[in-house]
Protein backbone atom coordinates (compact mmCIF):
# COMPACT_ATOMS: atom_id res chain seq x y z
CA UNK A 1 0.00 0.00 0.00
CA UNK A 2 1.30 3.45 -0.93
CA UNK A 3 2.38 4.61 2.63
CA UNK A 4 0.40 8.19 3.02
CA UNK A 5 2.29 11.04 4.76
CA UNK A 6 1.47 11.55 8.46
CA UNK A 7 -0.95 14.30 8.73
CA UNK A 8 -3.43 11.97 6.12
CA UNK A 9 -2.74 8.65 7.83
CA UNK A 10 -1.83 9.39 11.49
CA UNK A 11 -4.41 12.56 11.85
CA UNK A 12 -7.64 10.29 11.77
CA UNK A 13 -6.49 8.63 14.97
CA UNK A 14 -5.12 11.37 17.10
CA UNK A 15 -6.92 14.51 18.85
CA UNK A 16 -8.10 16.90 15.73
CA UNK A 17 -6.66 19.66 18.21
CA UNK A 18 -3.01 18.33 18.04
CA UNK A 19 -2.94 18.19 13.81
CA UNK A 20 -1.75 21.99 13.32
CA UNK A 21 0.88 22.59 15.28
CA UNK A 22 4.02 24.66 14.37
CA UNK A 23 7.25 23.41 14.32
CA UNK A 24 10.74 25.28 14.01
CA UNK A 25 12.72 21.98 12.14
CA UNK A 26 14.72 23.18 9.27
CA UNK A 27 12.80 22.23 5.77
CA UNK A 28 16.27 20.11 4.75
CA UNK A 29 16.86 18.76 8.65
CA UNK A 30 17.03 15.21 7.24
CA UNK A 31 20.52 16.59 5.23
CA UNK A 32 22.09 17.91 8.98
CA UNK A 33 24.80 16.62 11.41
CA UNK A 34 23.73 16.44 14.55
CA UNK A 35 26.89 17.84 16.41
CA UNK A 36 27.17 21.20 13.88
CA UNK A 37 23.19 21.40 13.58
CA UNK A 38 21.87 20.10 16.07
CA UNK A 39 19.23 18.03 14.19
CA UNK A 40 20.11 14.03 13.82
CA UNK A 41 19.91 14.15 9.73
CA UNK A 42 22.54 11.91 7.72
CA UNK A 43 25.20 14.64 7.94
CA UNK A 44 25.26 14.89 4.09
CA UNK A 45 25.87 18.94 3.98
CA UNK A 46 28.90 18.03 5.92
CA UNK A 47 29.87 15.47 3.25
CA UNK A 48 29.78 17.56 0.76
CA UNK A 49 31.64 19.88 2.38
CA UNK A 50 34.83 17.55 2.83
CA UNK A 51 34.96 15.90 -0.67
CA UNK A 52 37.84 16.65 -2.51
CA UNK A 53 36.88 18.44 -5.47
CA UNK A 54 38.52 16.19 -8.23
CA UNK A 55 37.18 13.32 -6.42
CA UNK A 56 35.83 11.54 -9.25
CA UNK A 57 32.06 9.70 -9.27
CA UNK A 58 30.04 7.70 -12.00
CA UNK A 59 26.61 7.68 -12.38
CA UNK A 60 24.45 5.59 -10.84
CA UNK A 61 20.45 4.72 -11.74
CA UNK A 62 18.13 4.67 -8.86
CA UNK A 63 14.92 3.11 -9.47
CA UNK A 64 11.84 4.65 -7.58
CA UNK A 65 8.85 1.84 -7.49
CA UNK A 66 6.20 3.73 -6.52
CA UNK A 67 2.81 5.59 -7.61
CA UNK A 68 3.91 7.91 -10.05
CA UNK A 69 6.70 10.57 -11.01
CA UNK A 70 6.57 13.63 -12.12
CA UNK A 71 9.60 13.43 -14.33
CA UNK A 72 8.90 17.20 -15.64
CA UNK A 73 9.66 18.79 -11.89
CA UNK A 74 11.77 22.22 -12.14
CA UNK A 75 13.76 19.71 -9.07
CA UNK A 76 13.90 16.91 -10.72
CA UNK A 77 13.72 16.78 -14.73
CA UNK A 78 17.68 17.35 -15.34
CA UNK A 79 18.34 13.95 -12.81
CA UNK A 80 15.46 11.71 -14.47
CA UNK A 81 16.43 8.51 -16.61
CA UNK A 82 16.42 8.66 -19.97
CA UNK A 83 16.37 5.54 -21.90
CA UNK A 84 19.29 5.72 -24.31
CA UNK A 85 17.92 3.60 -26.65
CA UNK A 86 14.35 4.75 -27.00
CA UNK A 87 13.10 7.29 -29.38
CA UNK A 88 10.38 9.10 -27.61
CA UNK A 89 7.07 8.89 -28.97
CA UNK A 90 7.21 6.62 -32.18
CA UNK A 91 5.44 4.04 -31.00
CA UNK A 92 8.56 1.31 -31.85
CA UNK A 93 9.84 -0.85 -29.31
CA UNK A 94 13.49 0.82 -30.30
CA UNK A 95 15.49 -1.31 -27.73
CA UNK A 96 13.54 -4.71 -28.02
CA UNK A 97 13.11 -4.87 -24.58
CA UNK A 98 9.29 -5.64 -24.54
CA UNK A 99 8.41 -2.12 -23.57
CA UNK A 100 7.11 0.35 -26.10
CA UNK A 101 8.44 4.30 -25.57
CA UNK A 102 9.77 3.37 -22.02
CA UNK A 103 11.56 6.59 -22.31
CA UNK A 104 11.63 7.46 -18.32
CA UNK A 105 10.55 4.17 -16.88
CA UNK A 106 7.36 1.83 -17.11
CA UNK A 107 3.75 1.83 -15.39
CA UNK A 108 3.15 -1.78 -14.77
CA UNK A 109 -0.71 -0.81 -13.87
CA UNK A 110 -1.84 0.69 -17.16
CA UNK A 111 -3.24 -0.56 -19.92
CA UNK A 112 -2.18 -0.02 -23.68
CA UNK A 113 -5.24 2.25 -24.69
CA UNK A 114 -3.84 4.22 -21.92
CA UNK A 115 -5.99 3.77 -18.77
CA UNK A 116 -4.62 3.47 -15.63
CA UNK A 117 -5.30 1.85 -12.41
CA UNK A 118 -5.61 4.33 -9.70
CA UNK A 119 -7.64 3.09 -6.68
CA UNK A 120 -7.37 -0.70 -6.08
CA UNK A 121 -8.62 -3.37 -3.22
CA UNK A 122 -6.30 -4.16 -0.39
CA UNK A 123 -4.71 -7.33 -1.10
CA UNK A 124 -6.77 -8.77 1.95
CA UNK A 125 -10.04 -7.70 -0.04
CA UNK A 126 -9.21 -9.79 -2.65
CA UNK A 127 -7.87 -12.94 -0.64
CA UNK A 128 -11.43 -13.05 0.61
CA UNK A 129 -12.72 -12.63 -3.05
CA UNK A 130 -10.88 -15.64 -3.72
CA UNK A 131 -11.74 -17.73 -0.73
CA UNK A 132 -15.58 -16.64 -1.42
CA UNK A 133 -15.02 -18.57 -5.18
CA UNK A 134 -13.17 -21.10 -3.56
CA UNK A 135 -16.11 -21.57 -0.53
CA UNK A 136 -19.22 -20.61 -1.50
CA UNK A 137 -20.64 -23.86 -2.59
CA UNK A 138 -19.04 -25.87 0.62
CA UNK A 139 -20.13 -28.01 4.00
CA UNK A 140 -17.94 -26.59 6.27
CA UNK A 141 -19.19 -29.63 7.98
CA UNK A 142 -17.82 -31.68 5.62
CA UNK A 143 -14.37 -30.47 5.15
CA UNK A 144 -11.50 -32.37 6.51
CA UNK A 145 -9.21 -30.93 9.41
CA UNK A 146 -6.67 -29.16 7.39
CA UNK A 147 -9.47 -27.49 4.82
CA UNK A 148 -11.50 -26.62 7.92
CA UNK A 149 -8.57 -24.70 9.71
CA UNK A 150 -8.04 -23.15 5.95
CA UNK A 151 -12.13 -22.34 6.07
CA UNK A 152 -11.57 -20.80 9.27
CA UNK A 153 -8.86 -18.50 8.05
CA UNK A 154 -10.85 -17.68 5.44
CA UNK A 155 -14.21 -16.47 7.41
CA UNK A 156 -11.97 -14.48 9.88
CA UNK A 157 -10.42 -12.22 6.75
CA UNK A 158 -13.86 -12.01 5.94
CA UNK A 159 -15.27 -10.37 9.07
CA UNK A 160 -12.38 -8.44 9.17
CA UNK A 161 -12.85 -6.68 5.61
CA UNK A 162 -16.62 -6.01 6.81
CA UNK A 163 -15.75 -5.07 9.81
CA UNK A 164 -13.04 -2.28 8.26
CA UNK A 165 -15.57 -1.33 5.10
CA UNK A 166 -18.29 -0.52 8.13
CA UNK A 167 -15.63 1.32 10.46
CA UNK A 168 -14.25 3.47 7.36
CA UNK A 169 -18.05 4.40 6.48
CA UNK A 170 -18.95 5.30 9.78
CA UNK A 171 -15.95 7.78 9.81
CA UNK A 172 -17.15 9.72 6.49
CA UNK A 173 -19.95 10.08 8.03
CA UNK A 174 -18.57 11.30 11.37
CA UNK A 175 -16.10 13.89 9.34
CA UNK A 176 -18.83 15.22 7.36
CA UNK A 177 -20.65 15.46 9.98
CA UNK A 178 -17.55 17.46 11.31
CA UNK A 179 -16.76 19.49 8.07
CA UNK A 180 -20.37 20.76 7.94
CA UNK A 181 -20.68 21.71 11.66
CA UNK A 182 -17.14 23.79 10.96
CA UNK A 183 -18.62 25.92 8.18
CA UNK A 184 -21.65 26.57 10.29
CA UNK A 185 -19.75 28.07 13.15
CA UNK A 186 -17.64 30.10 10.32
CA UNK A 187 -20.95 31.13 8.85
CA UNK A 188 -22.48 32.53 12.19
CA UNK A 189 -19.39 34.23 13.53
CA UNK A 190 -19.77 35.88 9.91
CA UNK A 191 -15.61 36.11 9.08
CA UNK A 192 -13.84 34.74 6.84
CA UNK A 193 -10.83 34.17 9.13
CA UNK A 194 -12.33 34.35 12.53
CA UNK A 195 -9.94 34.53 15.36
CA UNK A 196 -9.33 31.82 18.01
CA UNK A 197 -11.00 34.93 20.16
CA UNK A 198 -14.07 34.99 17.93
CA UNK A 199 -14.33 31.13 18.50
CA UNK A 200 -13.69 30.90 22.72
CA UNK A 201 -16.47 33.45 22.43
CA UNK A 202 -19.31 31.78 20.14
CA UNK A 203 -22.26 30.44 22.11
CA UNK A 204 -24.75 28.05 20.70
CA UNK A 205 -26.62 25.18 22.58
CA UNK A 206 -25.86 22.90 19.83
CA UNK A 207 -23.76 20.12 21.02
CA UNK A 208 -21.95 19.93 17.58
CA UNK A 209 -21.28 23.12 16.70
CA UNK A 210 -19.71 23.51 20.46
CA UNK A 211 -17.25 21.00 19.53
CA UNK A 212 -16.55 22.43 16.40
CA UNK A 213 -15.86 25.73 17.58
CA UNK A 214 -13.22 24.73 20.15
CA UNK A 215 -11.71 22.08 17.26
CA UNK A 216 -11.37 25.40 15.27
CA UNK A 217 -9.96 27.22 18.32
CA UNK A 218 -7.39 24.54 18.70
CA UNK A 219 -5.79 24.56 15.35
CA UNK A 220 -6.59 28.68 14.92
CA UNK A 221 -4.59 28.82 17.83
CA UNK A 222 -1.65 26.48 16.73
CA UNK A 223 -1.53 28.79 13.23
CA UNK A 224 -3.57 26.72 11.08
CA UNK A 225 -6.06 28.70 8.42
CA UNK A 226 -9.92 27.90 8.20
CA UNK A 227 -9.00 26.81 4.44
CA UNK A 228 -5.97 24.50 5.95
CA UNK A 229 -8.97 22.97 8.72
CA UNK A 230 -11.10 22.42 5.81
CA UNK A 231 -8.60 20.69 3.56
CA UNK A 232 -7.96 18.18 6.41
CA UNK A 233 -11.10 17.51 7.31
CA UNK A 234 -11.77 16.63 3.66
CA UNK A 235 -8.71 14.35 3.81
CA UNK A 236 -10.23 12.51 6.80
CA UNK A 237 -13.37 12.51 4.49
CA UNK A 238 -11.56 11.41 1.28
CA UNK A 239 -9.40 8.72 3.12
CA UNK A 240 -12.22 7.04 4.64
CA UNK A 241 -14.14 7.47 1.54
CA UNK A 242 -11.26 5.83 -0.56
CA UNK A 243 -11.54 2.83 2.03
CA UNK A 244 -14.90 2.36 1.77
CA UNK A 245 -15.27 2.79 -1.87
CA UNK A 246 -12.33 0.45 -2.82
CA UNK A 247 -9.87 -0.17 -0.51
CA UNK A 248 -12.11 -3.12 1.34
CA UNK A 249 -14.94 -2.94 -1.71
CA UNK A 250 -14.86 -6.98 -2.87
CA UNK A 251 -17.34 -6.01 -5.64
CA UNK A 252 -14.94 -3.64 -7.22
CA UNK A 253 -12.46 -4.98 -10.59
CA UNK A 254 -10.06 -3.06 -11.53
CA UNK A 255 -7.49 -5.20 -13.33
CA UNK A 256 -9.37 -5.12 -16.51
CA UNK A 257 -8.05 -1.79 -17.00
CA UNK A 258 -4.55 -3.02 -17.25
CA UNK A 259 -5.71 -5.86 -19.90
CA UNK A 260 -2.98 -9.11 -18.15
CA UNK A 261 -3.07 -12.38 -17.42
CA UNK A 262 -3.24 -11.85 -13.88
CA UNK A 263 -3.38 -15.27 -13.80
CA UNK A 264 -0.09 -15.62 -14.69
CA UNK A 265 2.87 -14.15 -12.47
CA UNK A 266 5.42 -14.79 -14.64
CA UNK A 267 4.13 -12.80 -17.71
CA UNK A 268 6.00 -9.61 -18.38
CA UNK A 269 5.39 -7.30 -21.58
CA UNK A 270 2.15 -5.50 -20.50
CA UNK A 271 1.36 -1.91 -19.02
CA UNK A 272 1.84 1.67 -20.73
CA UNK A 273 4.55 4.18 -20.42
CA UNK A 274 2.74 6.56 -18.04
CA UNK A 275 5.17 6.70 -15.86
CA UNK A 276 3.29 9.62 -13.71
CA UNK A 277 0.03 8.24 -13.33
CA UNK A 278 -2.86 10.12 -12.10
CA UNK A 279 -1.42 11.26 -8.47
CA UNK A 280 2.39 10.83 -8.36
CA UNK A 281 2.64 12.99 -5.39
CA UNK A 282 3.95 10.39 -3.52
CA UNK A 283 6.46 8.71 -6.00
CA UNK A 284 7.83 12.78 -6.67
CA UNK A 285 8.12 13.17 -3.16
CA UNK A 286 10.45 9.62 -2.71
CA UNK A 287 12.46 10.95 -5.67
CA UNK A 288 13.12 14.64 -4.30
CA UNK A 289 14.34 13.20 -1.41
CA UNK A 290 16.91 10.84 -2.62
CA UNK A 291 18.15 13.24 -5.59
CA UNK A 292 16.65 16.80 -6.39
CA UNK A 293 19.15 18.49 -7.92
CA UNK A 294 21.36 19.92 -5.20
CA UNK A 295 22.99 23.64 -5.88
CA UNK A 296 20.29 24.86 -7.83
CA UNK A 297 18.87 27.36 -5.90
CA UNK A 298 15.34 25.69 -6.67
CA UNK A 299 13.09 24.12 -3.59
CA UNK A 300 15.27 21.51 -2.13
CA UNK A 301 18.91 19.83 -2.50
CA UNK A 302 18.58 15.50 -2.61
CA UNK A 303 21.00 13.30 -0.66
CA UNK A 304 22.89 12.19 -4.03
CA UNK A 305 24.38 13.97 -6.94
CA UNK A 306 25.14 11.84 -9.50
CA UNK A 307 21.92 9.89 -9.53
CA UNK A 308 19.43 9.89 -12.32
CA UNK A 309 15.83 8.40 -10.93
CA UNK A 310 13.81 5.40 -12.87
CA UNK A 311 10.16 5.88 -12.35
CA UNK A 312 8.67 2.52 -12.26
CA UNK A 313 4.86 2.78 -11.25
CA UNK A 314 3.10 -0.11 -9.91
CA UNK A 315 1.44 0.56 -6.89
CA UNK A 316 -2.20 2.28 -7.00
CA UNK A 317 -3.79 3.74 -3.78
CA UNK A 318 -4.37 0.83 -2.29
CA UNK A 319 -2.00 -2.16 -2.02
CA UNK A 320 0.31 -3.13 -4.78
CA UNK A 321 0.02 -6.73 -6.70
CA UNK A 322 2.86 -9.42 -6.25
CA UNK A 323 3.21 -9.62 -10.54
CA UNK A 324 3.46 -6.05 -10.42
CA UNK A 325 6.07 -5.75 -7.84
CA UNK A 326 8.20 -8.81 -9.37
CA UNK A 327 8.54 -7.06 -12.77
CA UNK A 328 8.90 -3.30 -11.64
CA UNK A 329 11.99 -5.29 -9.65
CA UNK A 330 12.84 -7.29 -12.82
CA UNK A 331 12.24 -3.95 -15.33
CA UNK A 332 14.69 -1.57 -13.29
CA UNK A 333 17.65 -4.74 -12.86
CA UNK A 334 17.14 -5.02 -17.02
CA UNK A 335 17.65 -1.31 -17.24
CA UNK A 336 20.61 -0.94 -15.61
CA UNK A 337 19.05 0.59 -11.81
CA UNK A 338 22.00 -0.08 -8.89
CA UNK A 339 19.86 0.95 -6.26
CA UNK A 340 15.86 0.41 -6.09
CA UNK A 341 13.18 2.25 -3.53
CA UNK A 342 10.43 0.28 -3.09
CA UNK A 343 8.71 2.40 -0.47
CA UNK A 344 5.20 0.56 -0.65
CA UNK A 345 4.46 -2.34 2.10
CA UNK A 346 1.39 -4.38 2.76
CA UNK A 347 0.28 -7.25 5.45
CA UNK A 348 -0.57 -10.24 3.12
CA UNK A 349 1.06 -11.19 0.16
CA UNK A 350 -0.37 -12.89 -3.20
CA UNK A 351 2.54 -14.56 -4.72
CA UNK A 352 5.32 -14.18 -2.58
CA UNK A 353 7.47 -16.53 -4.65
CA UNK A 354 7.28 -14.68 -7.82
CA UNK A 355 8.88 -11.44 -5.82
CA UNK A 356 11.61 -13.59 -4.09
CA UNK A 357 12.67 -14.36 -7.26
CA UNK A 358 12.69 -11.36 -8.70
CA UNK A 359 14.87 -10.46 -5.19
CA UNK A 360 16.94 -13.09 -6.11
CA UNK A 361 17.52 -11.93 -9.44
CA UNK A 362 18.63 -8.61 -8.50
CA UNK A 363 20.71 -9.79 -5.98
CA UNK A 364 22.65 -11.68 -8.84
CA UNK A 365 22.75 -8.75 -10.67
CA UNK A 366 24.32 -6.67 -7.78
CA UNK A 367 21.16 -4.57 -7.43
CA UNK A 368 20.57 -3.62 -3.74
CA UNK A 369 16.95 -2.96 -2.81
CA UNK A 370 15.99 -0.22 -0.04
CA UNK A 371 12.23 -0.94 1.86
CA UNK A 372 9.89 1.04 4.07
CA UNK A 373 9.48 -0.85 7.25
CA UNK A 374 5.72 0.33 7.48
CA UNK A 375 3.62 3.17 9.29
CA UNK A 376 2.22 0.76 11.50
CA UNK A 377 3.80 1.06 14.94
CA UNK A 378 4.27 -2.53 15.05
CA UNK A 379 7.01 -5.35 15.48
CA UNK A 380 8.08 -6.65 12.34
CA UNK A 381 9.72 -9.37 13.90
CA UNK A 382 6.07 -10.26 15.01
CA UNK A 383 3.81 -9.67 12.22
CA UNK A 384 3.71 -10.21 9.07
CA UNK A 385 4.92 -7.26 6.18
CA UNK A 386 5.57 -7.56 2.65
CA UNK A 387 7.53 -7.64 0.45
CA UNK A 388 10.86 -8.33 2.77
CA UNK A 389 13.74 -10.29 2.79
CA UNK A 390 12.68 -13.43 4.01
CA UNK A 391 12.61 -15.97 1.46
CA UNK A 392 8.98 -18.12 1.24
CA UNK A 393 10.88 -21.74 0.77
CA UNK A 394 12.46 -22.56 3.53
CA UNK A 395 15.83 -24.21 3.65
CA UNK A 396 17.29 -26.76 6.43
CA UNK A 397 17.69 -24.56 8.61
CA UNK A 398 15.14 -22.22 7.96
CA UNK A 399 14.31 -19.03 6.11
CA UNK A 400 16.63 -17.52 4.29
CA UNK A 401 17.72 -13.82 4.23
CA UNK A 402 18.41 -11.52 0.60
CA UNK A 403 21.51 -10.44 1.78
CA UNK A 404 20.96 -6.93 -1.16
CA UNK A 405 17.88 -6.22 0.92
CA UNK A 406 18.09 -2.87 3.72
CA UNK A 407 14.83 -2.52 6.14
CA UNK A 408 14.42 0.85 7.34
CA UNK A 409 12.70 2.69 10.07
CA UNK A 410 11.74 6.21 10.52
CA UNK A 411 13.66 8.66 13.09
CA UNK A 412 11.97 11.50 14.13
CA UNK A 413 13.86 15.15 14.34
CA UNK A 414 12.38 16.05 18.34
CA UNK A 415 15.12 13.26 20.12
CA UNK A 416 14.29 11.98 23.57
CA UNK A 417 11.29 9.90 24.09
CA UNK A 418 10.23 10.63 20.56
CA UNK A 419 13.56 9.52 18.72
CA UNK A 420 11.70 7.27 16.88
CA UNK A 421 8.77 8.54 14.62
CA UNK A 422 5.84 7.30 16.49
CA UNK A 423 3.59 5.66 13.55
CA UNK A 424 7.46 3.57 12.48
CA UNK A 425 7.29 0.19 12.38
CA UNK A 426 10.65 -1.35 14.31
CA UNK A 427 12.37 -5.01 14.76
CA UNK A 428 15.58 -6.40 16.52
CA UNK A 429 15.52 -9.06 13.82
CA UNK A 430 13.79 -7.37 10.73
CA UNK A 431 14.34 -4.11 10.73
CA UNK A 432 18.02 -2.63 9.74
CA UNK A 433 18.42 0.77 10.44
CA UNK A 434 16.41 3.79 11.07
CA UNK A 435 17.02 7.08 8.90
CA UNK A 436 14.76 10.51 8.80
CA UNK A 437 11.52 10.38 8.41
CA UNK A 438 9.19 12.63 10.04
CA UNK A 439 8.63 15.97 8.31
CA UNK A 440 10.30 15.15 5.05
CA UNK A 441 10.24 18.51 2.72
CA UNK A 442 10.48 17.31 -0.95
CA UNK A 443 9.02 17.37 -4.30
CA UNK A 444 5.44 17.20 -5.35
CA UNK A 445 3.86 17.58 -8.74
CA UNK A 446 3.39 20.64 -10.48
CA UNK A 447 6.70 22.17 -9.22
CA UNK A 448 5.37 21.98 -5.95
CA UNK A 449 7.02 21.14 -2.19
CA UNK A 450 5.24 19.90 0.94
CA UNK A 451 6.58 17.67 3.98
CA UNK A 452 5.46 14.63 4.49
CA UNK A 453 5.95 12.03 6.81
CA UNK A 454 6.38 7.94 6.85
CA UNK A 455 8.93 5.17 6.69
CA UNK A 456 8.30 6.05 3.13
CA UNK A 457 10.24 9.36 3.75
CA UNK A 458 12.92 7.32 4.99
CA UNK A 459 13.62 4.58 2.93
CA UNK A 460 14.31 6.71 0.00
CA UNK A 461 17.25 8.85 2.34
CA UNK A 462 18.68 5.49 2.37
CA UNK A 463 18.42 5.13 -0.74
CA UNK A 464 20.36 8.12 -1.49
CA UNK A 465 22.66 7.23 0.66
CA UNK A 466 23.25 4.13 -1.10
CA UNK A 467 23.70 5.71 -4.24
CA UNK A 468 26.36 8.19 -3.16
CA UNK A 469 28.47 4.90 -1.72
CA UNK A 470 28.02 3.38 -5.21
CA UNK A 471 28.64 6.73 -7.17
CA UNK A 472 32.26 7.34 -5.50
CA UNK A 473 32.99 3.86 -4.97
CA UNK A 474 31.31 1.62 -7.79
CA UNK A 475 33.81 -1.24 -6.82
CA UNK A 476 31.71 -2.19 -3.92
CA UNK A 477 29.31 -4.55 -4.43
CA UNK A 478 25.46 -4.42 -3.28
CA UNK A 479 25.86 -6.33 -0.55
CA UNK A 480 28.96 -4.18 0.74
CA UNK A 481 27.54 -1.11 0.39
CA UNK A 482 24.78 -2.58 2.23
CA UNK A 483 27.26 -3.35 5.53
CA UNK A 484 28.87 -0.18 4.77
CA UNK A 485 25.76 1.64 5.56
CA UNK A 486 25.29 -0.42 8.58
CA UNK A 487 28.62 -0.55 10.42
CA UNK A 488 28.78 2.63 10.15
CA UNK A 489 25.72 4.00 11.89
CA UNK A 490 25.27 6.70 14.49
CA UNK A 491 23.92 5.23 17.50
CA UNK A 492 21.07 7.22 19.19
CA UNK A 493 21.19 7.01 23.09
CA UNK A 494 17.64 7.38 23.62
CA UNK A 495 15.36 5.60 25.42
CA UNK A 496 12.25 5.98 23.55
CA UNK A 497 8.77 5.54 23.71
CA UNK A 498 7.22 2.85 21.42
CA UNK A 499 3.44 3.09 21.15
CA UNK A 500 2.62 -0.68 20.48
CA UNK A 501 -0.94 -1.24 19.35
CA UNK A 502 -3.08 -1.57 22.82
CA UNK A 503 -0.92 0.48 24.93
CA UNK A 504 -0.13 3.97 25.74
CA UNK A 505 3.55 3.10 24.88
CA UNK A 506 6.67 1.87 26.53
CA UNK A 507 10.30 3.01 27.44
CA UNK A 508 12.60 0.27 25.34
CA UNK A 509 16.30 1.46 24.28
CA UNK A 510 16.41 2.92 20.70
CA UNK A 511 18.65 0.26 19.94
CA UNK A 512 16.44 -2.01 20.55
CA UNK A 513 14.48 -0.99 17.67
CA UNK A 514 16.96 -2.45 14.74
CA UNK A 515 19.43 -4.62 13.92
CA UNK A 516 22.39 -2.21 13.97
CA UNK A 517 20.51 0.37 16.50
CA UNK A 518 21.62 3.03 15.08
CA UNK A 519 20.57 5.93 12.13
CA UNK A 520 22.51 5.47 9.02
CA UNK A 521 25.06 8.63 8.34
CA UNK A 522 26.35 8.84 5.13
CA UNK A 523 29.58 10.69 6.31
CA UNK A 524 30.35 7.53 8.21
CA UNK A 525 29.45 5.73 5.69
CA UNK A 526 31.70 7.19 2.74
CA UNK A 527 34.54 7.17 5.55
CA UNK A 528 34.23 3.64 5.81
CA UNK A 529 33.62 2.70 2.06
CA UNK A 530 37.20 4.09 1.64
CA UNK A 531 38.32 1.61 3.88
CA UNK A 532 37.10 -1.15 1.64
CA UNK A 533 38.71 -3.24 -0.86
CA UNK A 534 35.85 -3.61 -3.34
CA UNK A 535 34.83 -7.61 -5.14
CA UNK A 536 33.52 -6.03 -7.79
CA UNK A 537 35.91 -5.34 -11.53
CA UNK A 538 37.42 -2.65 -11.91
CA UNK A 539 34.94 0.69 -12.70
CA UNK A 540 34.93 2.63 -16.06
CA UNK A 541 36.97 5.27 -14.20
CA UNK A 542 39.23 2.67 -12.73
CA UNK A 543 39.24 4.04 -9.31
CA UNK A 544 39.01 2.19 -5.50
CA UNK A 545 39.57 2.50 -2.18
CA UNK A 546 40.01 6.37 -1.83
CA UNK A 547 38.58 7.87 1.89
CA UNK A 548 36.76 10.71 2.40
CA UNK A 549 39.60 13.66 2.61
CA UNK A 550 41.00 12.04 -1.15
CA UNK A 551 43.68 9.71 0.59
CA UNK A 552 43.69 5.86 0.30
CA UNK A 553 42.22 4.44 2.95
CA UNK A 554 43.51 0.89 4.96
CA UNK A 555 41.96 -2.52 3.11
CA UNK A 556 40.44 -5.00 4.70
CA UNK A 557 37.06 -6.34 5.23
CA UNK A 558 33.40 -4.50 6.12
Amino acid sequence: MKLKSLLLACSLSLPMAGLFSQTSVPDNWQLLDNSADGFMGVSANKLYDSLPKDKKAETVVVAVIDGGVDYEHEDLKDVMWKNPGEIAGNGIDDDHNGYVDDVYGWNFIGGKDGQNVHHDQLEITRLVVKYQEQYKNVDPAKLSKKEKKAYDHYKELEKTVKDEQHKAENNVAMYTGILESVNSVVEAIGKEEPTAEDLQNYETENPALLQASKILSSMISDGATIAEVREQIQGGVDYFGGQAEYNYNTELSVRSLVGDNYADSYERNYGNNDVKGPDASHGTHVAGIIAAKRGNDVGMDGIADHVKIMAVRCVPDGDERDKDVANAIIYAVDNGASVINMSFGKGYAWDKTAVDKAVKYAKKHDVLLVHAAGNSSQDNDNTDNFPNDQYAKHGLFGAKKAKNWVEVGALSWKGGEDAAASFSNYGKENVDLFAPGLDIYSTIPGNGYAKFSGTSMASPVVAGVAALIRSYYPNLTAEQVKDVMMSSTVRAKDVVNVKKPGSDGELVPFTDLSITGGVVNVYEAMKKAGTIKGKKKSSKNGHDGGGINGKDGKKGRA
